[in-house]
C-alpha cells in the first residue's frame, strides 16, 4: 500500500492568504517548516487573491510546487527546504458570499481533487474541510484541532482508517472533541514548538533594543509578546506598569486597532511607561526577547485559560530570560520546573506586579540567558513535534523521507 513516487508530497493546507500575524498563521507554517526539516517533501498551500491570482498559467494548473518566497520565509522565519503552492482565487471567489465561492470550498471540492490528489502523499492541516475532501479521495490525513467547539465529529470520516491522528493542545480540548464523537485513540494532545531563531543568541541586536527602549534613566524592561486580547491579562499590564513607574514595559504583538485601544487605554490611565510596538517579524522578536529583564505571561481566569498553549511561551523559554507567568489550567504541568521563575494568581494586577518585583531582584539579566529555561525548552522543537505526530501515522501510509 505504501508509495514510493518522489513526487508525492506532505500537503500542509491553511485556508487564509497569508502573511499576516495571526497566532495560528505562526504556527501552521512553523509546524510545515518542521515537516520539511525532516526531509520530507513538504508543500504549503493557501489562498491567492487580487493580482497574484490572475497568472494564466496558475489558473491551468494551479498545483505548482515552487520556492518559498522571501517575504514568507522572513516574516515566519521558514528555512529552505519548505516549498510553496499559493492556489489562485480570482473574482468573484469570496466576494461574492456563498458556499459554491467560498474560498474554502474551491480550495476542497475544486483544486483539491483535480489538481493536488494525484500528486499527494498525506494531508495535514486545522481545516476540517480540506481533510474531509482528503479522506473522501482517499488520501491519509492528519487534524490540528486548537479551540472548544460545540460540533459533532462527522463519524464517517474519524471513523475511517484514513483519518490517521487529531492534534490538540490542550488536555480540555481533547476531552471535548471526545464527547464531540472523536475516537479517543485518535487524539493526542502535543505542545506547540519554539523556533530555533529564539535559541541563538542576539546579544548585539538586544543591546539595541535596551537602548532605544529604555527611556527616562529606566534600567530594567519587561516584555509582553502576543495578542492584544483582554483575557490575555493586557489590561492587568497596563495596571501593572501604573504601580513600577521606574521600569519601562513592551508589548510586542496585535492588530493594529488592539495597538491603538491598549494606547489610548494607556493614556487615559496616565501611564507612561508602556510602550506597544504592533507585530514584529521573528528575527526582531528574538532579540527583543533576550532585551528584557522579565517576560510576562499574564492572563485571565475564565475558558479561554483552560485551552491555550501560548506560543510565544516557548519562544520565551528558549531565549533564556526570566519568565513571571499566572497560574492557569492549561500550564499546570510547567509548574514543577525551574523554567519559569515566579508564578501568580491570575486576575490580579497587585500579585503580578509583587511577582514581578521578587524576580527583578532575584534574577539579575544575563546575557548569554538562563540555562534552565533554554535546556528545558529543547524539547519543545518544531521538529519533534512533527517527527512525533508522524510516529502515529500508519507504516505503509508513512510519506516518504526524499530530500530534494
Amino acid at each position: 500500500m505504501k508509495n514510493n513516487h518522489s513526487k508525492k508530497h506532505y500537503i500542509y493546507f491553511i485556508k487564509e492568504e497569508i502573511p499576516k500575524p495571526e497566532a495560528h498563521l505562526v504556527q501552521s507554517t512553523n509546524a510545515a517548516n518542521a515537516v520539511a526539516n525532516l526531509g520530507y517533501s513538504t508543500v504549503l498551500i493557501y489562498p491567492t487573491k487580487g493580482k497574484e491570482a490572475l497568472n494564466p498559467i496558475d489558473l491551468i494548473r494551479p498545483f505548482r510546487p515552487r520556492k518559498t518566497p522571501n517575504e514568507l520565509k522572513k516574516y515566519y522565519n521558514l528555512h529552505d527546504k519548505l516549498k510553496v503552492s499559493p492556489l489562485p482565487m480570482p473574482f468573484p471567489i469570496d466576494y461574492v458570499k456563498s458556499k459554491f465561492t467560498s474560498s474554502n470550498t474551491i480550495a476542497s471540492k475544486y483544486y483539491f481533487p483535480f489538481h493536488i490528489l494525484p500528486q499527494t502523499q498525506i494531508v495535514h492541516s486545522r481545516d476540517w474541510n480540506f481533510v474531509e475532501a482528503a479522506v473522501k479521495n482517499g488520501i491519509p490525513a492528519i487534524y490540528e484541532h486548537h479551540h472548544h467547539e460545540d460540533k459533532p465529529f462527522a463519524q464517517e470520516i474519524v471513523k475511517n482508517p484514513l483519518f490517521q491522528i487529531a492534534v490538540t493542545v490542550g488536555d480540555t480540548v481533547r476531552q471535548s472533541m471526545i464527547a464531540n464523537g472523536m475516537p479517543p485513540e485518535k487524539v493526542i494532545k502535543l505542545h506547540n514548538g519554539y523556533n530555533r531563531l529564539f535559541m541563538e543568541r542576539h546579544s548585539q541586536a538586544a543591546t539595541e533594543w535596551r537602548k532605544k527602549l529604555l527611556q527616562n534613566n529606566r534600567e530594567k524592561l519587561i516584555v509582553y509578546s502576543g495578542a492584544l486580547e483582554q483575557f490575555k491579562g493586557i489590561d492587568i499590564l497596563v495596571d501593572v506598569a501604573k504601580q513600577l513607574p521606574e521600569v519601562q514595559f513592551v508589548c510586542a504583538g496585535g492588530r493594529e486597532n488592539q495597538v491603538k485601544h491598549y494606547q489610548q487605554l494607556a493614556q487615559e490611565k496616565q501611564v507612561d511607561n508602556i510602550t506597544f510596538l504592533g507585530f514584529i517579524l521573528q528575527q526582531e522578536l528574538a532579540s527583543l526577547l533576550q532585551a528584557a529583564d522579565i517576560l510576562a505571561h499574564p492572563h485571565c481566569s475564565g475558558k479561554a485559560a483552560t485551552f491555550t498553549s501560548p506560543l510565544k511561551l516557548f519562544d520565551y523559554f528558549a531565549s533564556g530570560t526570566p519568565i513571571v507567568s499566572t497560574r492557569i489550567p492549561s500550564l499546570t504541568e510547567f509548574e514543577n520546573t525551574k523554567a519559569i521563575a515566579a508564578w501568580c494568581e491570575p486576575d490580579s494586577a497587585t500579585e503580578f506586579k509583587a511577582s514581578l518585583a521578587q524576580v527583578l531582584a532575584t534574577h539579575p539579566r544575563k546575557i548569554e540567558g538562563y540555562s534552565d529555561s533554554i535546556d528545558f525548552v529543547k524539547q519543545f522543537s518544531w521538529e519533534n513535534r512533527a517527527a512525533k505526530i508522524l510516529s502515529y501515522v500508519d507504516e505503509s501510509l508513512k510519506p516518504v523521507i526524499s530530500e530534494y
